[in-house]
Parts: structure tokens; sequence; C-alpha cells
């Protein structure tokens, strides 16, 4: 939590060459991080890509291969988590089950050796912040999820941190607290203005919380830019499969927009990415796609249609637009704008 007076860098995180390997299997390869002062960002990524790993050796509870750790310009590389100045909020909640809520915030406090008035002020405190004031003698086996997954959030932020870490913290959750708590923890961050580090494998969660999004693949950062960049224009085509949904398509060079053959990539094509709302599917009698199948999802219609080859075709259409494009339709695929990636003929095929 950044005090009154403290340097507008005094939290900024700097991950620099970080390599950790476990044995002979490497995890992260020279990964470079900076997360600005009172910035968020989300690590996103598949299982094993090293998420957690980068996000434990921040923490202190790994000590990287090869690297330095740097928070505020201080180098915290052979520093113990006690001692780093940072909060964690895990995903499994960790409370003390033993321990009252109120106890749970003090608890880190108590550590320090707090004094009990300050220690009973700063929880009490955190515990309104969180929404949670009314809760504070009830013990963890008497709150919702969600409510146990503030109490976490308070406690991390009880100490002053400078640095929030967060690994996983929703997926225990169902959908709707998952958006409750995904909101209120920005809104926090973004009050407190503490720079955090938040992982994931979400792509919704990490899309929706982020300044921006570190997206990292067999521990190296494939992309690190704003979530509206990273969907709109994806780095590669690691990125571009990852991050949404995308057609992946067989196009000639000169292609730019408008009647799209559904072809696989394949020599002398270039390889195109295109998102659901830049793709649209027109009833044509002699269209080489047919409709297979229809998700609704609320405000928007998944569409899905092949070709007889398998070649696979997605767009995201208006209820009014989907009457029209039941299962069994035949269609044409039109791109509406330019591709979210464009490979040159024969790239798309070395990145498969």
């Amino acid at each position: 939590m950044t005090e009154p007076g403290d340097s507008p860098a005094s939290n900024e995180v700097t991950l620099t060459g970080v390599s950790k390997s476990f044995g002979p299997t490497p995890v992260l390869r020279e990964l470079d991080l900076r997360i600005s002062a009172g910035e968020l960002v989300t690590v996103l990524g598949p299982s094993g890509c090293g998420k957690t790993t980068a996000l434990r050796i921040l923490a202190g509870f790994e000590r990287p291969t090869s690297g330095r750790v740097l928070v505020g310009g201080r180098d915290l590389t052979g520093v113990p988590p006690n001692r780093r100045g940072i909060g964690m909020v895990f995903q499994a909640y960790s409370l003390f089950p033993n321990m009252t809520v109120q106890d749970n915030v003090e608890y880190g406090l108590r550590v320090r050796k707090v004094r009990r008035e300050r220690r009973r002020a700063t929880a009490a405190e955190m515990l309104e912040l969180c929404g949670l004031g009314e809760f504070a003698l009830r013990y963890p086996h008497q709150l919702s999820g969600g409510q146990q997954q503030r109490v976490a959030l308070a406690r991390a932020l009880a100490t002053q941190p400078e640095v929030l870490l967060l690994d996983e913290p929703l997926s225990a959750l169902d959908a709707i607290v998952r958006t409750q708590i995904r909101e209120e923890i920005r809104r926090l961050q973004q009050q407190l203005g503490i720079t955090t580090m938040f992982v994931t494998h979400d792509q919704e969660e990490a899309l929706a919380i982020a300044d921006r999004v570190a997206v990292l693949n067999a521990g190296v950062i494939e992309q690190i830019d704003t979530p509206q960049t990273v969907y709109r224009r994806p780095a590669g085509a690691f990125v571009a499969r990852f991050v949404g949904t995308v057609s992946e398509l067989g196009a000639e060079p000169s292609f730019t927009h408008g009647a799209l053959p559904a072809q696989a990539p394949g020599p002398g094509l270039d390889t195109v990415f295109v998102r659901p709302e830049d793709l649209t599917l027109l009833p044509e009698e002699e269209g080489r796609c047919t409709v297979v199948s229809q998700i609704y999802t609320g405000e928007r219609t998944v569409v899905r249609a092949e070709t007889p080859d398998g070649v696979t075709v997605t767009s995201s259409v208006s209820a009014a637009e989907a009457a029209g494009l039941v299962p069994g339709t035949r269609v044409s695929p039109h791109l509406l704008s330019a591709p979210a990636l464009r490979l040159p003929a024969g790239a798309g095929q070395a990145a498969a």
C-alpha cells in the first residue's frame, strides 16, 4: 500500500532474466517482466507454462536458477518471503479454521508484533474495505466461499504490502461469485494503488481485470500488452489461439476482406486468424459451409459452420441473425474487417 510521500516507483516490480529449472526440466526461460507502480498485470497461460512459478519466485517461495527480482529498485532475489513486503492471496484461501475472521486478518500483524490496539483498528478497517465488517467474529466455516476469499484478501492487505500477488484466487468459486469478487479485487487494487500480479488460466478473467496481460507459454512471455491489444492484435499464433476464439483459415496473399473461401491453410496461402465478431455467415444455396451448431450466450449467439472436408468457421451474431442460421443452412463466410493476425504463406504452417 503506497503511503503519502513514497516515490512513484517505490513498488515497481522487475523480473530480469529469470530462469527456473526443476532438475533437468526448464520451467522459466530468461523471463523479463516489469509491473509499474500501481499497475495490475495478469499472467495468463495454460497449465504448466510457468506462471505460478514466476509468482512464487517473486514471493520468495522459490529461488530462481538465474536472474534477479527487484521491487522499487531493491534486489530481493535472496531475501526471505517474510522480509519482502509482499502480500499473497492463495487459491485455497488458507484461512486458519480455529480463528475468527478478525483474528485471521490480524495474524500477519501479530507475527510482526504490532500492538493489539493497532492490530484491531487495522483489521477492522480492512474488513470494512472488503465489505466484511459484520462478520468479524465468525469463523471461516460459517462463511461462503466468496466471503472466505474476501477475508484472505483483507488479511493480505492488512500488513500494507508493497506488492499484492494473487494465485488463481477465483477458480474455486462459482461463476456469479467469481465475477463479483473479481470486480471487488479490481476496485480495491485501484483504490489502494497497489502493484499487483494476478495469475490465472481463465482468459475472460485476465482480460476483464488487468491493465496489461502477459501471455506465458512454456516459460516464455509471448506477448504483454493491454487486454484490447492482446485480443485484437495477438503477437503470434499461440496468443491468437489461446486468447479467445478464432477461425484459422487459408487466404490468398491479395485477400483483404469480403467473401472468404473456407479453406485450410496450405502451400501458397497466407494464414488468417479471424475473431467471431469479425466474421459473418451469409445464407447461400451454393455456400460451401453448412451450419452445424448454435450456442446461445445471452447477448450473442455463436454459430459454427463446417466445410465437407472439416474446415470450421465460427461467427458471433445477434439473435435476429441467428434465426436465419439454423443447423443445416448452407452459408458463405465473409470477413468484415482485417483479421486479428495474418501470417504470410509458409509461416502459418511453421507456427502450427
